[in-house]
């Protein structure tokens, strides 16, 4: 995923400017020089990103002097600016990384990187702009942020006192879980018909999201139009709607763990503490999440968690029994209010007779998650997506679960 170029539509979607092409080119100088000219010749604003960096294939900045004819000229305040960062990292700076650094495209504005040593610009040519930007995602936001978004006010029009003719989009992505693609468009099918704001479907691992745009000329109308939608959807939707925009399915289960004081601990077979790891992605987890268990062996299973070894030679490590033996195994030995454990096939071996690659039980364990409920699922995909899949559903199952739970016992939060 081109992160910089998302980061770069929405940043300019939020000012009113319109992104209509993207594309990557290798560290290939001529190459490269095509692209400018073709970005050049079609569209008023231009970003580059990456390719600003020390290194011989770092081409950018030289590729952009050629092509608008412009001389490199070394900038005393860069190179003294590169220099103090690099002494607060290494014994002493790398001669070679200063003096390729610190090299300006004539005429350009300089935009000081607050985190890394390689600077932004900005370069003015007759009609057309051109912004240079630093690759790595953490710098390029950094310049953005800091020193950019003033420059690009400017260029997208003027002040934002309703003078200017230009438009503006705000943008809502309504997230849901527990349906799938062509349930959640079903639900929705009118409203994707919608000229302004629009709304278009997006499939991620385990959810299904809405993009929700709205564009006015005044940010406030579009931010109220895009509202309006976003309304509808919630009255077609509500039950399986966890989040909006950067929200996170670990960070809704969180969310709802917290407001009731619930603990949880979770057995992982399949996954290999992937779903330990999504749900530890959410700061202050440790309120909530008392242990997880990698219990990838027969013999984890047993010593571990408790399961009997007859149920296992039985009805095999990858089945219904198993799964809730697994649950309930991990919740009564960390002492929690749920306990969630899975088990499964990832491939691309270790299929038998009515049991394929793909197969995967989740189980939960708990009165706030609906009692001991097991899941039985068929997943598609390589082993990294299998494993995914599965990560992605237990956190959805649990979502929903308590859910649930919270509106029998308390009403909407």
């Amino acid at each position: 995923m081109n992160t910089n170029a998302r980061f770069l539509a929405r940043t300019l979607a939020g000012l009113g400017v319109d992104t209509y092409f993207q594309q990557v080119v290798g560290d290939n100088a001529v190459r490269l020089a095509e692209a400018l000219r073709l970005a050049l010749s079609r569209s008023d604003l231009v970003i580059t990103t990456g390719g600003l960096g020390p290194t011989e294939d770092d081409l950018t900045k030289e590729v952009v002097a050629e092509v608008l004819g412009l001389r490199l000229v070394r900038d005393p305040e860069v190179a003294r600016a590169i220099t103090c960062r690099l002494e607060g990292h290494r014994s002493r700076p790398v001669p070679q990384a200063v003096a390729k650094q610190s090299l300006v495209p004539e005429g350009a504005l300089v935009l000081p990187n607050p985190v890394g040593t390689a600077p932004g610009f900005i370069i003015p040519h007759g009609p057309k702009t051109l912004v240079l930007l630093p690759g790595p995602p953490a710098e390029l936001e950094g310049v953005v942020n800091t020193h950019l978004l003033p420059h690009l006010e400017r260029l997208a029009g003027g002040s934002r006192d309703g003078a200017s003719s230009r438009s503006y989009l705000h943008t809502t992505v309504v997230k849901t879980c527990g349906l799938g693609e062509p349930e959640v468009e079903e639900a929705v099918r009118d409203l994707v018909s919608s000229p302004n704001p629009t709304v278009a479907p997006l499939v991620s691992v385990g959810e299904v999201h809405l993009r929700v745009t709205g564009k006015a000329a005044d940010p406030d109308e579009a931010r109220r139009i895009t509202a309006g939608m976003v309304e509808k959807i919630q009255e077609r939707l509500a039950a399986n709607i966890f989040g909006y925009d950067d929200d996170t399915i670990a960070a809704a289960c969180g969310a709802v763990l917290t407001r009731h004081g619930l603990t949880l601990s979770v057995a992982e077979s399949l996954t290999g503490g992937l779903v330990g790891h999504l749900i530890t992605e959410v700061p202050g987890s440790s309120a909530y999440f008392e242990r997880g268990l990698v219990v990838y062996s027969n013999r984890a299973k047993v010593e571990l968690l408790g399961v009997d070894p007859g149920l296992i030679r039985r009805r095999g490590a990858v089945s219904r029994e198993v799964a809730l033996a697994m649950a309930r195994g991990v919740r009564d030995r960390a002492g929690t209010d749920i306990g969630v454990a899975l088990t499964g096939i990832a491939g691309p071996g270790g299929a038998t007779p009515g049991k394929p690659v793909g197969l995967v039980f989740i189980a939960l364990c708990g009165e706030a998650a609906g009692g001991e409920v097991c899941h039985e699922y068929r997943f598609t995909g390589d082993r990294r997506l299998v494993k995914e899949r599965s990560a992605h559903r237990v956190l959805a199952l649990l979502w929903l679960g308590l859910r649930a739970w919270e509106l029998r016992t308390s009403g909407p939060a």
